[in-house]
């Protein structure tokens, strides 16, 4: 029995197609705001749904001489968060770090896993999906120096999507936009034509981020290839971006028939290092599983007055089981 089933935070559903961006027209995308390129520039409607809320969070004791990464605060809005995942890459990499993953809600900083996957095949999942890549764009602008854009090579999860990408929130900037797979024949009975990553590589890359590679299963795989193929060995680095990759650590998907993914959970994701993260668990002991890097993941909980507080924080990531069964229900 999948993982999923045992604790309500990860409801997902066996999907393995997707028809991206259902019922948009390019002609119509209009973002309500982009940012400056500054890292000050506003969001789009979605951030602004979600309410602007004080956080405290307990300080850990430790070098008074260091940046003391342990308070940092849960964000207040999507401008917040994408500066704090901008930080937390930019000391990983400083650290020597390859294989970079950040991972947060985007249907809203308290929404929880599920609901985006579950809404796909409607309109509002194709909204989700353009804001996905609209916070994808205002990552890089507060991320990629201008001087590095054309060596930065941003990898969508299909060719149509590229396509979309660029004439929308890519529309006009120097970052080189990729993808992962091709839509075939057969695609809505999970068949795709699949891409050699070394050939989508140039010799000037120097940073591959890759957008949401969750919705086919074999879209992870290529993202290894990638890996294997472009980064090992070399001074180049990449960052998976809202991969779900919770899913496949969690077992969801039964070895018995995706045996690939069952080796990749024991032999390349063990490689990444999560330096921004937030999953949200519900009901009446829920809460939040935050990490900023360099800080230690700590579980939080919204206090009466709004603010958070921390239960519990450790060096190592927890399992989401370990959180929803363990943790939250003790505190």
């Amino acid at each position: 029995m999948a993982m999923a089933t045992s604790y309500s935070s990860m409801a997902y559903p066996p999907i393995t197609s997707k028809t991206p961006f259902p019922n948009k027209q390019v002609s119509n995308w209009i973002p309500t705001t982009i940012s400056n390129g500054n890292g000050t520039g506003g969001m789009f409607s979605v951030a602004r749904r979600n309410s602007r809320i004080g956080v405290q969070v307990h300080a850990v004791t430790g070098d008074q001489g260091s940046r003391n990464v342990s308070d940092v605060k849960f964000p207040s809005d999507y401008p917040e968060l994408l500066m704090q995942a901008k930080e937390a890459a930019e000391s990983a990499l400083k650290d020597g770090k390859q294989l970079l993953e950040i991972e947060f809600p985007t249907a809203g900083l308290q929404s929880v896993p599920g609901s985006r996957a579950m809404t796909f095949c409607d309109g509002e999942g194709g909204n989700e999906m353009t804001g996905s890549m609209l916070l994808i764009r205002e990552f890089c602008d507060r991320f990629v120096p201008a001087e590095k854009a054309t060596r930065t090579r941003v990898f969508f999860p299909e060719a149509n999507e590229v396509t979309f990408a660029r004439q929308s929130a890519f529309e006009g900037c120097s970052l080189k936009l990729d993808y992962l797979t091709k839509p075939s024949l057969f695609e809505d009975f999970g068949f795709t034509t699949k891409v050699k990553m070394a050939d989508r590589v140039r010799p000037e890359d120097e940073t591959f981020l890759v957008a949401y590679p969750y919705f086919n299963v074999n879209e992870m795989l290529v993202v290894e290839e990638l890996y294997k193929d472009a980064v090992v060995g070399t001074n180049r680095k990449l960052i998976i971006f809202n991969g779900e990759l919770d899913r496949i650590r969690s077992g969801y998907y039964p070895s018995f028939f995706y045996p690939k993914l069952a080796v990749l959970s024991k032999t390349f994701l063990p490689k990444l290092d999560a330096v921004y993260y937030i999953h949200n668990f519900k009901g009446v002991k829920g809460g939040t599983l935050f990490r900023c890097y360099p800080g230690p993941w700590k579980v939080l909980r919204k206090a009466t007055s709004g603010s958070y507080i921390c239960l519990h924080q450790q060096e190592e990531m927890p399992s989401l089981k370990e959180v929803a069964l363990d943790i939250l229900p003790s505190v």
